[in-house]
């Protein structure tokens, strides 16, 4: 590696939500081969670099003390830079608000390190917005100031100018005040804000713990204690936060606060992953399953030696699509070129489908399951002669070739790949069970319950107490039999049904079948 390649670069985190990073903080982690990050740093955002990088822990929360200095995190940067790697300095929020990266920039430069800045999404914007709080508003504010509550000895000029700022800026929006709220909160009183002015305290604003405070000013610090909020947490001061009851959407989210486990392979977890934040889920991706292709396969050869004969593809999962197009594209051949239609299982087989290559025909008219597509199939009208390709799993269920077979129809059934269990930390598992710190599991298959059991080293019915959710009566039938039933079976096998079963589930009502 060229030492001329060697670069840093100051990326923005924003305020906490992964899908809140920039594109290109997103493009820039993907590419580093060191990430200095905070303490702020989700481990989601720290998974997007290459495995192979190296991880540097520099920060702290609120008022501990840092792990490193000011002088040691930029000699870190300058170091690695000059050894020709790429850096990523990776900060909660906007660097150059509030984040010293005015500072780290300098040091950069001043050794003649290459050093770029990315913004991010600063928590004094979205926090408050996500909080239903705007911070400008025709009818109450056209002002507003953004002030650090944390006093650093180390300014010269160490006072911040409360009265001032009490009286200059409709909104004010305080960053790291909550060690020093109460005493704030009166500084700004004497400076002349009415002591009953709206103010609100949110805690992990943009993340599914997200708590918020609202008080009049004067009682606010008081509201906070009671109620055990802490850092970090953002604290607006202004009549705006009165809207915050008409404006506020994200906590009204079905699953929002909840932390559900997704143990779905890493390849098609990310959609899953992607549509529980959307409503409002933390979720937490452990894949405990890997997707195995199989290599040798007579089978397979000789379906895709004439792939043409075939009247139509069957797709029962996202993978059975997957290992099709990658295997046939080993052998030259492109999916987008084929004239046969592909019938899928469900929205998330027939998008990866789709992505793969192949002409989707419609989609089941109820259900989202195999036996649904082999009643859409046999509605149709006359199987016999028809010719079916069907890839799935090595251990995949037989209910949809043997109902097409009985209808005169040909189905070829060619396993392409196998599931085998994926390594995990048990331990790590085994504590946030523990500690109850998961609200769901969501098991896509017998073989991510057996990997579950085995991995997790301990009996799980000691020390589960989280939501256990079934996709499919297999996978149902193997939590059964590990002694752990499960508390919610989704209508069928996807994201939109899991998310509506749980949110019955949790709201009292039944999640699902039986």
């Amino acid at each position: 590696m060229s030492e001329a390649r060697g670069r840093v670069f100051l990326v923005g985190a924003g305020p906490g939500a992964t899908d809140l990073l920039t594109l290109r903080g997103a493009r820039l982690l993907r590419s580093a081969d060191v990430v200095v990050y905070d303490a702020l740093a989700l481990n989601d955002l720290l998974a997007m670099a290459p495995p192979e990088a190296l991880r540097i822990n520099v920060g702290k929360r609120g008022h501990e003390d840092p792990t490193r200095s000011q002088s040691d995190i930029e000699e870190i940067l300058i170091q690695h830079a000059r050894a020709g790697k790429r850096v990523v300095r990776l900060k909660g929020g906007d660097p150059f608000v509030f984040g010293r990266g005015g500072e780290e920039f300098s040091a950069c430069r001043a050794a003649q390190v290459p050093c770029e800045v990315v913004p991010g999404v600063s928590s004094a914007l979205a926090v408050p917005a996500l909080a239903g709080i705007p911070l400008t508003d025709r009818r109450f504010a056209a002002s507003f100031a953004v002030v650090t509550g944390h006093k650093d000895p180390t300014r010269v000029r160490e006072e911040i100018r409360w009265a001032g700022l009490a009286r200059s800026a409709d909104t004010l929006v305080i960053l790291m005040a909550m060690r020093n709220l109460a005493e704030i909160a009166d500084r700004l009183i004497e400076g002349g804000r009415a002591p009953d002015t709206p103010a609100a305290a949110v805690m992990e604003g943009s993340l599914p713990g997200q708590r918020v405070v609202e008080a009049p000013l004067e009682v606010l610090a008081e509201r906070v204690r009671e109620t055990g909020l802490g850092s970090p947490a953002v604290v607006v001061v202004g009549d705006v936060v009165g809207l915050r009851a008409e404006l506020d959407s994200w906590e009204s989210l079905p699953l929002f606060g909840r932390r559900v486990l997704v143990t779905r392979p890493a390849a098609t977890a990310e959609a899953w992953v992607g549509a529980l934040r959307e409503a409002g889920a933390e979720p937490v991706a452990i894949p405990l399953i890997e997707i195995v292709p199989i290599v040798a396969s007579p089978l397979l050869d000789a379906a895709l030696a004439d792939w043409e004969r075939y009247d139509a593809l069957l797709f029962t999962s996202a993978n059975g699509a997957l290992q099709l197009a990658g295997r046939a594209r080993e052998r030259g051949l492109d999916p987008r070129q084929l004239s046969v239609p592909a019938h899928c299982v469900g929205p998330a087989t027939a998008r990866a489908a789709r992505a793969s290559g192949f002409a989707v025909g419609e989609l089941p008219l109820a259900g989202y399951n195999a036996r649904a597509l082999a009643d859409r199939l046999l509605a149709a009208g006359d199987l016999g002669g028809r010719r079916y390709l069907l890839p799935q799993s090595a251990v995949g269920r037989r209910g949809l070739a043997d109902a097409l077979r009985g209808a005169g129809a040909t189905v070829d059934v060619v396993p392409v790949y196998r599931t085998e269990p994926a390594p995990f930390d048990g331990q790590a598992l085994r504590a946030s069970l523990a500690e109850g710190a998961l609200d769901a599991i969501l098991f896509a298959s017998p073989t991510a319950v057996r990997s579950f059991a085995h991995g997790l080293g301990a009996d799980p019915r000691e020390i589960c107490r989280a939501t256990v959710v079934a996709l499919g009566g297999a996978t149902a039938e193997a939590l059964a039999e590990l002694g752990l039933p499960a508390d919610v079976q989704p209508e069928s096998a996807t994201v939109e049904a899991c998310i509506e079963a749980l949110a019955r589930a949790w709201s009292g009502q039944q999640g699902g079948s039986p």
